[in-house]
This record gives C-alpha cells, sequence and structure tokens, in this order.
C-alpha cells in the first residue's frame, strides 16, 4: 500500500463528499474513509491542486488515467468549463464520435426484414421489445437459473475467486431495471426493479451484466489478486469519471458473449419455460444481430451537450432513430442530461467497442480484462 496510491483514495473520496454518486463503491481500510469523513469540506481549487501534484508524482499509467479524470471532476467543480468532447476524453479516455445515419439506415432496414407483423417498424421494435415481459411473479425464478448458468460457465471459461458469492434483491420505485452494489469480500448485491418490464432477452442481458461474467466477477477477481495479494489499494475504489469505468461497462456488455455465445437464445428459451413468457429464440436472434448497430445515445449526448440542441430535438432523434417509444426517450435524456451521468452515457457503447476489439473472441484476454489495472490507451496500443 503505496503513500500515494493512499492519497489517491483520499482524493477520491474528498471529491465523493462534493459529487454525490461519483464513488461507486469502496472497501479499503476503514481508517482512511473515517480519516476523510471527519475532515473539514476541502475547497475545489485546492483538490485541483491535488491531483496536479500527485499525478506529476506518479509513473503508473493507470494511476495517471485515474488521476486526470478525478482532476478534471476537481476543476469543473473549482468553475472550469470543458467542451463535451474534452470532457469525455479526459475522464474516460476515449474521444466521443458521432455514427453516421446510414449505419441505423441500414440496421432499420435489416429489422423490417425479420420484425412479424403490421404497422411501423418502431410500433412493430418495440412490441418484440416490450409486448411479453417475464411476469414479476417469476421474475426471482428465472434470474436465479440464469445466474446459475452463467456463474458455472464463467467458472468454466475464467475461473472465479474461491468464496465469492451475489445476492439478490426484489425492490420498486427505482429508476434502473439493476444495480449492482460491491460491497467488497468478493460479494455483491444487485437489486433488481420488479416494476421494470423485462423481456426475456434483457432478463439474461441483465444477469450477465451485472455478475457472471459482468461487473460482479470483475469486482470480486480484482478484489482477490490486486488487494488482497498485491496491496493495491487504489482498486478499492470505485469511481465514476474514470477510465476505469469505460472498462467496467465494456467488460459487462461483452459478458453476455462471452458466457453464452451462439447459445445465448437457447439458454434463455430453457429458463423462460413454464413461466407463460412467449419466446421466439430464432426471432430473437435475428432481430439482435439486425439492431447491434442502433448506439443511438452517443450521437444525442453529442447534440445536446456540443451542438446545443433542444431536448425535444433530441426526443425526436431518439424515437426516430433508436426506434424508442416517447416514455422510453425521456428516460434515456434524463440520464444523458443528468450533471454526473451525461458523460457516463457514452461508456457503454464505446466500452463495448473497445473491449470487444481487444478480446477478439479471446477467454485469456478477457481474463486479462477482469484481473488487470488495464486503461483504454492498454487496450488500443
Amino acid at each position: 500500500m503505496t503513500d500515494l496510491a493512499v492519497e489517491y483514495v483520499e482524493l477520491g473520496l474528498r471529491l465523493g463528499r462534493h459529487v454525490d454518486g461519483l464513488v461507486d463503491a469502496y472497501y479499503g481500510p476503514a481508517e482512511i474513509s473515517q480519516r476523510v469523513d471527519g475532515e473539514e469540506l476541502r475547497d475545489p481549487a485546492a483538490l485541483v491542486e491535488d491531483a496536479v501534484r500527485l499525478r506529476e508524482a506518479n509513473g503508473d499509467g493507470y494511476l495517471d488515467a485515474q488521476l486526470l479524470g478525478l482532476e478534471t471532476v476537481a476543476r469543473k467543480l473549482a468553475g472550469e468549463d470543458f467542451s463535451y468532447e474534452d470532457d469525455v476524453e479526459r475522464c474516460y479516455g476515449i474521444r466521443p464520435e458521432r455514427t453516421h445515419e446510414d449505419e441505423f439506415e441500414a440496421a432499420h432496414r435489416k429489422l423490417d426484414a425479420v420484425l412479424p407483423g403490421s404497422g411501423s417498424l418502431a410500433d412493430r421494435y418495440q412490441a418484440w421489445r416490450e409486448r411479453d415481459p417475464v411476469p414479476a411473479d417469476q421474475l426471482a425464478k428465472v434470474i436465479d437459473g440464469v445466474a446459475g448458468e452463467v456463474r458455472s460457465r464463467t467458472s468454466e471459461l475464467v475461473g472465479l475467486p474461491p468464496g465469492e458469492s451475489v445476492e439478490w434483491g426484489y425492490v420498486t420505485d427505482e429508476p434502473w431495471a439493476a444495480y449492482n452494489y460491491y460491497q467488497g469480500g468478493l460479494r455483491s448485491r444487485v437489486d433488481v426493479n420488479t416494476e421494470a418490464a423485462m423481456s426475456p432477452t434483457f432478463v439474461v442481458h441483465l444477469v450477465a451484466h451485472e455478475t457472471y461474467p459482468g461487473h460482479h466477477t470483475e469486482h470480486a477477481w480484482k478484489e482477490h489478486l490486486l488487494v488482497e495479494e498485491q496491496g493495491k489499494v487504489e482498486e478499492s475504489l470505485l469511481l465514476i469519471a474514470t477510465p476505469q469505468s469505460m472498462i467496467s461497462e465494456g467488460i459487462a456488455e461483452l459478458a453476455v458473449e462471452m458466457a453464452l455465445g451462439e447459445e445465448e437464445q437457447e439458454i434463455t428459451a430453457k429458463h423462460v419455460a413454464g413461466t407463460g413468457t412467449p419466446y421466439d429464440p430464432e426471432l430473437s436472434r435475428d432481430v439482435q444481430e439486425a439492431a447491434k448497430s442502433l448506439s443511438v445515445r452517443g450521437n444525442v449526448a453529442l447534440m445536446l451537450h456540443s451542438d446545443g440542441r433542444s431536448q425535444d430535438e433530441a426526443r425526436d432523434y431518439l424515437m426516430r432513430w433508436a426506434l424508442v417509444s416517447e416514455h422510453r426517450a425521456e428516460q434515456a435524456l434524463r440520464f444523458i442530461t443528468d450533471p454526473m451521468w451525461r458523460s457516463y452515457a457514452t461508456t457503454y457503447a464505446d466500452g463495448y467497442s473497445l473491449c470487444k476489439d481487444f478480446v477478439d473472441g479471446n477467454p485469456e484476454r478477457f481474463k486479462r480484462l477482469l484481473t488487470e489495472q488495464l486503461t483504454p490507451a492498454d487496450l488500443t496500443a
């Protein structure tokens, strides 16, 4: 546990007292967090100075990338202004780029060819996504079955540290479908919002994303290897607004492909059987393949934060190109316009592309993502 690593943790915790949600989890030495919590709130300008000093003293590429993100957060707190593109690049290590609408049009043509029924393409796509959710009273049973399946496959694919575990909770009145609360000690609690309508495909992706081999698997491996065995206390602090999040969301978005591969639809059908939920594996495979390039939120974020376009224009753009309902478009806009999460919105699509290209189907490279301190720059080197 180096002095610089401890100071990095202190800086992150101090900034977290200013910015709600910046610290996603901390499971390191209690004396560090107790010391920070007992201090007077530190001025943002002083936190900028701390970040700059630590970057100058640091010789580690991973910590430097993390510190640049924290420095950017501190500078914004102190009143500095960054363009949206600069903000995202400094915090997450990847500069956001627009996707040409030609890609969306190509996806629409593919979807039009495979989606059944009559009516507009948006109506048919929304019906496929939302018409037949897993019943709320069957959700826990399906999740337990899927979780057991992906855990077993993850163990075979990349192994699991001994003693890891996931606890599932079921809640209501939350803005999200599910959330992983990593608690340290190789444990996660994942809360699922039973009020959110979830298709069979979404449930399987949610479980893999949040647990095996997604967020829980990454955090457990890194705690076991980096914190417990190597004493890297910096890894016990999970932060938003840093490249750590870009890699983590990339891992989680890639998780279902790594765990289930070509068997995803058949596995899904097995676990929803008997729930009364209609599910067509072949149609699901065709629609998912056709919709892969409908990553529209990045363009919407640039419209709002770089081009100065209105929320009405952004909502219409989402509804047109992402084929979502007005309600889902409004939900997406709340996320994209939130001061904390507006730049985070890029991590899902960009993180997925970054990690998928790096892994290239190789389980050993995927395990590197789960067990090493890698930055976006490392993955593209």
